[in-house]
């Protein structure tokens, strides 16, 4: 495939990125490093369309853009939006859930037997309660 076609598949976006980095390439000294700019419009690229299909368009070291990918992730403070719509929503559990009304009758293999009605009570002290019957201190 040529380099024609190649960059006539490319997103306009990542395809004006690539002309400024060839530019930058044709007109720099050797050893010459990256600018800033350009290495912020590499990054905008890979949260776009990724870091591996921009490191290969933009021929840029993997690694490196990765590394650039991740700061600037870090470095963006996880505020959301004012006008953004929550996709998910975690809903703490009332005070309510698990606080109902139960009889509870236990029997064991000696004939024992006790009946407790509890009203308002929670699973670990149903667990406490049954463990008590069954295993009585000594």
């Amino acid at each position: 495939m040529s380099t024609i076609n190649k960059t006539r598949q490319l997103p306009a976006g990542l395809e004006k990125v690539r002309r400024r980095f060839e530019g930058f390439r044709q007109t720099r000294k050797a050893r010459t490093r990256i600018p800033g700019s350009l290495w912020a419009a590499a990054v905008k690229m890979a949260a776009i369309h990724g870091v591996n299909r921009t490191a290969k368009t933009l021929r840029l070291d993997y690694y490196s853009l990765k590394k650039r990918v991740e700061e600037k992730a870090a470095a963006v403070p996880r505020v959301p939006n004012e006008g953004a719509v929550a996709t998910f929503l975690e809903l703490a559990p009332s005070a309510r859930i698990g606080s109902g009304e139960c009889t509870l009758e236990l029997e064991d293999a000696g004939g024992a037997k006790m009946r407790v009605h509890l009203k308002g009570f929670h699973a670990p002290d149903l667990a406490a309660l049954s463990r008590s019957f069954w295993n009585p201190a000594p």
